[in-house]
């Protein structure tokens, strides 16, 4: 069996607390993009997990990964019993905010449990792959807590210039940076229920992490800059912790255009057009 690992793009992102648990609570609009890693998972007559990752980024990836937690979990839960041979071919950068290897657990989670995954199996496997496992059981939504997710109704159809310079950002390092949190918000879709006012409700948004992560990274700042001076950019933004950075476009065309233009200045960086699914 092939999945397909879809990627995640933080529209917005504000952190609003810390909890007891040490994780800080966060709220953001998201999408799923098309974006994804491939995956070709078989069960196996062994007593043992053969994972195999292929693809440009593998050098960041370690024997103690989301995947072999996952089925380490699932056997102890006694959820499966057996062992499996996965393939990954990894497109999807790493310590980049899109959250490959949390994705790469969901969609193999939703394969293996035929979708049937309950809220208490589901927070049992949060406490091991991460907190934002539940964002890849939905294509578009807003993130009211770490708990909630607020499914849009109707999906908008976003096109992305990415971009990822040659750095690794720490989720865990970026978080311990947050000084202030900002004020809890209630969200309605219906308020927002077309593309041009979804828009225009994101352009009043931010990524609260990005400052952090320009501070440090300097080129972040300058690489953003560029992509929003481009023609047909509505905004440019950091997803997640970085250090994915991307330009939301009104075009796919004029994002192809940026792409071909901008890789040209930077170009050891890894650049990419996606859309949402």
């Amino acid at each position: 069996m092939v999945l397909k690992s879809y990627s995640k793009i933080n529209l917005s992102l504000s952190v609003i607390g810390k909890l007891k648990s040490g994780l800080h609570e966060i709220q953001s609009h998201y999408c799923l993009i098309n974006l994804n890693d491939k995956i070709e998972i078989n069960k196996i007559k062994k007593s043992k997990d053969k994972i195999i990752f292929k693809g440009p980024f593998v050098k960041y990836i370690k024997p103690n990964n989301s995947i072999t937690n996952l089925l380490k979990l699932l056997r102890k839960l006694k959820l499966i019993s057996s062992h499996y041979s996965v393939k990954v071919i990894k497109n999807i950068p790493v310590f980049s905010g899109l959250g490959g290897g949390t994705s790469n657990a969901a969609f193999i989670l939703k394969f293996l449990l035929k979708n049937k995954v309950s809220e208490n199996i589901l927070k049992k496997i949060e406490k091991v792959i991460g907190s934002d496992l539940r964002l890849f059981f939905y294509r578009q939504g807003f993130l009211e807590n770490l708990k909630k997710i607020r499914v849009a109704k109707k999906k908008q159809n976003l096109i992305f210039l990415l971009a990822r310079p040659n750095i690794n950002c720490s989720t865990l390092k970026i978080y311990s940076k947050v000084q202030r949190y900002s004020k809890k918000t209630k969200f309605s879709f219906h308020k927002i229920n077309t593309r041009k006012n979804f828009i225009n409700h994101l352009l009043t948004q931010k990524n609260e992490l990005q400052s952090i992560v320009e501070k440090k990274y300097p080129i972040i700042k300058k690489l953003l800059t560029d992509i929003s001076a481009e023609k047909g950019c509505y905004f440019s933004r950091m997803s997640g912790s970085g250090s994915v950075c991307y330009g939301l476009f009104d075009s796919e065309s004029k994002a192809k255009k940026t792409l071909n233009k901008i890789k040209t200045k930077y170009p050891k960086f890894w650049f990419s057009i996606a859309k949402t699914v």
